[in-house]
């Protein structure tokens, strides 16, 4: 071979690799030409962001903050240990109430979110009627608090009232508690702002049946390791959040020994089974609590852009950051894109709420589409979507979950751990799938389907993280004005 081939890296020599980005008017001469080109979908970062990702990504110890946050949330073992109620493990008193996303007062808050307040209300005997609840509302008879606040996480409106009973799940690794309330099924439930008698009355016997029962079979079995449950049902169709039928199956096959065997009446017992068993959701809020320990454990890693929470209150999606500590990003929530029930349809559609994106916020969910096929009859689409919106995600996350596995895609990890940067980069938004709640207050249930973060809080995240560079604007600039 001479000197100048070998200068020249053997480019004269052997077929030629090509890999074009931008415009494709190079990529398409050349493939007239018969040569094979790899073309990458690249973009500019959006207007506004170069000077704050350029300091992001150039400081140093960034890529190791963002591989330890990763790294924590990856080795996470989470636990089902207890089941009690909210005003035991969370210290909640009457007139206290927690909602699922970012902080919120009465006046700003959804239909949904008033329903299922209204709801609690009435459940705790803090009103007769729910024009009772309602006024008493307006007058700031109750304190409202993020249920993330509390190391806590509900689906939808995920209101928490101190008679509720909750899940209790330990990080068997680093040691963090997480908590979620108890699943009602679906239809008109609480959690979809429904706040009628039956509502009411199922709340309650969830109280003096399921908990006890549930409390008695957790407490005999010892800690039920529910990411081994997690990782089974992905292989067995479940997305582990609008999808899982397998895992519910799966958490009462490990506690129906010690359901039988639980220290309350035969007749709560078989109550109890038949009420989990029949809600193929069940394992939705066990799900929630595992994900919100394991996103919990990579708080607080300063420099690090990995997305910790995201969050619905029905009116604003929040996020929040493990370098940026307890601070939300916000933005408006918007309305989910999907199936509707029976007549109803988008204009009977609130914005998306609930705390369940935390699922996809550890890798599942939306991100696991892939691993549930059949989700698709649900939350509207094709298979082949599924897979493609799985195989996005891999492109804004910083790791694939070692032990949550997509059969369809070779055995593949979940993608997990979503990175700011990336996200802003790429313009690739994280997909959830989720329910969609009736805009009026009692409507409950219209439909599930997916949706996407607002873009701007990816941004101000950035902008946050980048703040702590010399010369760079702690807030991004205005938006351009539109044109007249």
């Amino acid at each position: 071979m001479s000197e100048s081939a070998t200068r020249l890296g053997g480019l004269l020599t052997r077929d030629p690799a090509v890999v074009t980005a931008g415009v494709g008017v190079l990529a398409e001469a050349l493939e007239r030409q018969a040569v094979p080109v790899e073309a990458v979908d690249w973009r500019p970062p959006p207007e506004g962001t170069g000077d704050a990702l350029a300091a992001v990504l150039g400081r140093p110890g960034h890529a190791e903050a963002n591989e330890r946050a990763v790294g924590r949330m990856l080795s996470a073992r989470p636990h089902l240990v207890d089941v009690r109620p909210a005003s035991e493990v969370l210290g909640l008193e009457k007139g206290t109430f927690l909602h699922a996303g970012p902080p919120l007062e009465w006046e700003r808050a959804s239909g949904p979110m008033r329903g299922a307040l209204i709801g609690a209300m009435l459940l705790e005997g803090l009103a007769g009627t729910p024009e009772e609840a309602e006024r008493a509302l307006e007058g700031g008879a109750a304190t409202l608090e993020p249920c993330h606040h509390h190391g806590a996480v509900g689906p939808m409106a995920g209101v928490v009232s101190p008679s509720m009973w909750m899940l209790v799940v330990e990080d068997a690794e680093h040691g963090g508690t997480a908590y979620c309330s108890l699943n009602e099924g679906l239809g008109k439930v609480l959690r979809y702002g429904a706040y009628g008698p039956e509502v009411i009355d199922r709340l309650r016997r969830m109280g003096t049946v399921l908990g006890p029962v549930l409390r008695s079979a957790v407490r005999g079995h010892g800690p039920v390791d529910l990411l081994a449950i997690m990782a089974q049902a992905l292989q067995m169709g479940d997305e582990l959040h609008n999808r899982n039928r397998a895992a519910t199956s799966l958490l009462l096959r490990e506690l129906a020994a010690d359901l039988a065997e639980a220290d309350a009446p035969r007749e709560r017992v078989a109550e109890a089974l038949r009420f989990a068993g029949g809600n193929d959701h069940f394992f939705l809020n066990p799900a929630m609590a595992a994900a919100k320990a394991a996103a919990d454990a990579a708080r607080g890693v300063p420099g690090s852009s990995m997305v910790v929470a995201m969050a619905r209150n029905g009116t604003d999606f929040g996020i929040q950051v493990s370098g940026t500590g307890d601070r939300w990003f916000t933005g408006p929530a918007s309305v989910p894109d999907g199936l509707y029930l029976g007549a109803y349809g988008p204009d009977d559609a609130n914005p998306d709420i609930g705390d369940s994106a935390i699922t996809e916020t550890a890798g599942v969910g939306g991100f696991a589409l892939a691993a549930a096929p059949a989700i698709v009859r649900f939350v509207g689409g094709e298979v082949p979507d599924a897979l493609a919106a799985t195989q996005r995600m891999y492109e804004i996350t910083l790791a694939e979950h070692p032990v949550l596995q997509i059969p369809l895609l070779s055995f593949r990890g979940t993608p997990s751990g979503i990175d700011v940067t990336r996200v802003v980069r790429t313009g690739i938004l994280p997909v959830i799938d989720t329910g969609i709640a009736g805009r009026e207050a009692g409507t409950g249930q219209v439909g599930a389907g997916l949706v996407s973060p607002p873009a701007g809080v990816f941004r101000d995240a950035l902008h946050a993280l980048a703040a702590e560079a010399p010369g760079v604007p702690a807030t991004p600039p205005a938006e351009p004005a539109a044109a007249p």
